[in-house]
């Protein structure tokens, strides 16, 4: 690194070797004025003695004549002249050398300038670059101070977490948390400590003893009750994190925004992050025991359910679920609600297991909902759902009662549908084909001013009960080729639209070719009438 100090010295030292173009003048001798005068004299009386003599042999007749006379003052004032002359020279040649010396010393004065400035600048560079690199290894010095201390932290964090007593893994708890806390860096890694921890394997306590069994199984009840104040508190860490506050747009200090939470396989007991935004969320072949609550919680990425276990009730109210969602092969002990959800991508149902009620009113699929070969063993509400995409329902179960009153659904797939109990369909709008082929009717069927906007294909179904379609509305071709009815479908005002292709209606009904209908937006219709070979028995059917 270049001394600013050695610098000035050498330019001090050299002063002109700075200067632009190194020039330099030698200062006149001080004999050179009194040699150049002498000079001119001598040529001025060397020029005079000639002249004065080349008169002197001019052939004039009078020697005392005006005219030789007249020619000497001649001659002296051309001698006079040349001495001015002469010193006229030599004075302008010694003001060209002043005023050139003059300019020299200014180009000097300033080429020493300019070094002074270059060597100032050069010397607050070096400084600058002093300081800087001063502070970056301060800078260096103090993160990796901080980074030791994290790491000392976290290391005595997590060994309290491996302690065999119950108050040591809380203290290792709160560390953690409060590491998080200071140091966003290190949350998502602090989470993956908590969810790791609530992933090892862990046995509920059951009942408490009675007082005259042995003391080792007292012991062992004792410990579990402990783990699970410690598995709780790692809980509600998580969930208290995982909350932004009443206002979304201004989180509150304590949210932890956009982190993963794998919790695969897990137990879970009492689990609550109701009000939570989530990012990844992982929970496939999670137990949770007790209540689960997910109400009102927004699922901003992937997240699986896939064959996790509710033992209790399961609170999905108000969720969001801004991306793929799969809680396929998923088992519900308790009721299952999620009225009002709204999912944006698709939703995976397929062999879910609903032991009890399964509530969905109002729920927004904006994608497909697929609940292929699912099982409800409770009532199972979809009232006022909304499925944008395909409702595939083919193969489930309804063990009770299943409604769907009021839903509006894209291609609506219930092929091989087994429904124990009665079914409502009432004023249920299918904008794509509806097909239930081969579907098993086992109750009361209600499609009550249903309206099928496309193909309504009931080819093969069984009704084993009463099968009201009254002032159902049957926009595309109708299909009810080989369905089975234990008594006569009940049709009354029911209307079909005019060109459709009618396979087969249920038996004793047909479409009236005479009269036609119009609706409001004047699409052409015709009413379902009853064939007039059975009267009787369709009167007493409606």
């Amino acid at each position: 690194m270049t001394d600013p100090a050695q610098l000035q010295r050498n330019h001090a030292a050299h002063p002109q070797s700075a200067s632009a173009g190194g020039t330099s003048r030698t200062p006149l001798s001080r004999w050179t004025v009194p040699v150049v005068v002498a000079v001119v004299l001598a040529a001025a009386v060397v020029v005079l003695v000639v002249l004065w003599r080349w008169i002197d042999g001019l052939a004039l007749a009078d020697p005392a004549s005006k005219d030789k006379a007249a020619a000497q003052l001649d001659a002296v004032k051309i001698a006079a002249s040349l001495v001015v002359s002469g010193g006229g020279v030599f004075a302008l040649y010694l003001a060209t050398r002043r005023q050139r010396t003059q300019e020299l010393e200014l180009q000097v004065r300033q080429a020493e300038l300019a070094q002074r400035d270059r060597v100032q600048a050069h010397a607050e560079q070096v400084a600058e670059t002093n300081r800087v690199h001063a502070e970056h290894v301060a800078a260096d010095t103090r993160l990796h101070a901080e980074a030791q201390r994290i790491t000392e932290l976290y290391t005595k964090a997590s060994e309290q977490l491996g302690s065999d007593k119950a108050p040591v893994r809380l203290a290792g708890l709160y560390a953690l948390e409060r590491l998080a806390q200071d140091n966003p860096a290190q949350r998502q890694t602090i989470v993956n400590v908590l969810c790791a921890y609530l992933r090892m394997p862990y046995t509920v306590p059951d009942d408490r003893p009675v007082d005259d069994v042995e003391e080792p199984m007292i012991a062992a009840h004792r410990e579990r009750m402990q783990e699970r104040q410690v598995r709780l508190t790692a809980q509600t860490i998580l969930a208290a994190h995982m909350r932004p506050g009443p206002d979304g747009h201004n989180p509150d200090v304590g949210f932890w925004p956009g982190l993963d939470i794998d919790l695969t396989g897990a137990t879970l007991v009492d689990f609550d992050l109701t009000g939570c935004r989530l990012g990844n969320i992982r929970f496939a072949h999670a137990i949770f025991v007790g209540h689960a609550g997910f109400d009102e919680a927004e699922f901003t990425r992937l997240t699986t359910f896939k064959k996790a276990l509710f033992s209790g009730s399961a609170g999905f109210r108000g969720a969001r679920f801004a991306d793929d969602v799969g809680f396929d092969d998923a088992t519900f002990g308790g009721v299952a609600m999620f009225d009002g959800a709204n999912f944006d991508e698709s939703a995976e149902f397929s062999r879910v297991r609903f032991g009890s009620s399964a509530v969905f009113g109002e729920v927004h699929f904006n994608a497909d909902a697929v609940f292929r070969a699912a099982r409800f063993g409770g009532n199972a509400v979809f009232k006022r759902a909304r499925v944008a995409g395909r409702a595939v329902f083919s193969g489930a179960h309804f063990l009770a009662h299943a409604r769907y009153s009021e839903v509006s659904l894209g291609r609506a797939e219930f092929d091989g549908v087994s429904f124990s109990g009665r079914a409502e369909f009432d004023r249920a709008r299918m904008a794509g084909f509806a097909v239930f082929e081969k579907a098993e009717f086992a109750g009361v069927a209600v499609f009550v001013e249903a309206h099928f906007a496309e193909a309504a294909i009931f080819s093969k179904a069984d009704f084993a009960g009463d099968a009201v379609f009254r002032l159902a509305c049957f926009a595309g071709n109708v299909v009810f080729r080989e369905t089975a009815f234990v008594s006569i479908a009940a049709m009354s005002q029911a209307k079909g639209r005019v060109g459709i292709r009618q396979d087969v209606w249920p038996l004793g009904w047909t479409m009236d070719t005479t009269d036609r209908i119009a609706d409001d937006l004047s699409t052409r219709w015709r009413r379902v009438v009853p064939v007039p070979a059975v009267p009787d028995v369709l009167e007493r059917s409606v």
